[in-house]
């Protein structure tokens, strides 16, 4: 048990025998003064203060403490995060700086320092979507996007990135690309940390299937499914929440800042839309669906949504 773990067992414990007291000196307040009504009146309604109290109280410093425990995670992982690439490169470099080096060996220093430093800037930009998705929201530029297309440059991104053969990652869209409305670069922000997160989670297995499809005539669903280590079903309603991170014993090697999530769902919000994710448990794999409403002037009716569903045809983007 942790030391942030005990003080919480002991202020939940205090709160308990605190309440224990308060309950038996209501007891004996309600025998003394049976017969009086005003001082038993008086006493019920201070006693419930009391308990209120004491409740709120003892659930605000657990939250506290709680919160604090979820920003010492966070430090650490993004200081890790950071440390981590800079080290590689400064490493890389020195060695460049002291020996005399191939041109092949060269290329192959400098498409690793290149990997860190998009790495580096990712979490970069992680921390700063994080830090403006909770500041007041801020109106949306909208534009209308067509998601197939949407989808298939963030499956070309995350080939490139993750140095992935093109069977890897497959994408299913409608013959028609249904159109949404919204910012490109932040749609294009959820989508990627969903990808990113399917490739990190597949421990070395990457086999991502991604799916653009119309279940309704005003909606559009982007997903994102992986085969590798699932989610506990208790999990999948906190995996959205800032700095919470997927626990489980075969994930500890697995880094991360705890962003990715949040950030989906706040910019899914802000797009009117919403973001939810499946999975049978650990070692299932897991589904992550992006909702968006689809673009007023694009939509269909119920059969014509049908007949783009069957006619959506499986690629491999290359």
């Amino acid at each position: 048990m942790t030391r942030r773990q005990k003080a919480i067992a002991f202020f939940v414990t205090l709160c308990v025998l605190l309440v224990a007291a308060a309950v038996s000196l209501n007891i004996g307040w309600v025998f003394i003064n049976s017969r009086s009504l005003a001082p038993l009146v008086l006493g019920v309604i201070s006693f419930a203060l009391i308990i209120a109290g004491l409740i709120v109280y003892t659930v605000f410093l657990v939250l506290e403490i709680k919160r604090n425990e979820d920003h010492d995670t966070f430090i650490n992982a993004v200081t890790h995060e950071l440390k981590t690439p800079i080290a590689s490169m400064r490493l890389y470099l020195q060695t460049l700086q002291s020996r005399d080096i191939d041109e092949q060996r060269r290329q192959e220093f400098y498409a690793i320092m290149l990997a860190d430093a998009d790495r580096l800037h990712h979490t970069v930009d992680q921390v700063l979507a994080a830090g403006a998705s909770g500041q007041k929201a801020k109106a949306v530029i909208r534009s209308p996007i067509d998601a197939s297309a949407l989808a298939r440059d963030c499956v070309r991104l995350a080939l490139a990135r993750h140095h992935l053969d093109a069977g890897a990652i497959t994408l299913d869209t409608p013959a028609d690309g249904p159109t949404v409305n919204g910012d490109a670069e932040q749609l294009a922000t959820v989508v990627t940390n969903l990808l990113d997160n399917a490739v990190k989670y597949s421990a070395g297995n990457v086999r991502v299937a991604v799916s653009v499809a119309v279940p309704a005539p005003d909606t559009v669903w982007i997903r994102v499914q992986d085969r590798g280590m699932g989610i506990a079903p208790k999990q999948l309603k906190r995996i959205f929440k800032r700095f919470y991170r997927v626990q489980a014993r075969d994930l500890r090697n697995i880094k991360g800042t705890g962003l990715g999530l949040y950030i989906v769902r706040s910019i899914a919000r802000a797009h009117n839309g919403r973001v939810f994710a499946q999975s049978e448990g650990l070692g299932r794999g897991a589904t992550f669906t992006l909702e968006l409403p689809r673009l007023a002037t694009d939509a269909v009716t119920p059969a014509e949504g049908q007949a783009d569903a069957d006619a959506s045809h499986p690629e491999v983007v290359k």
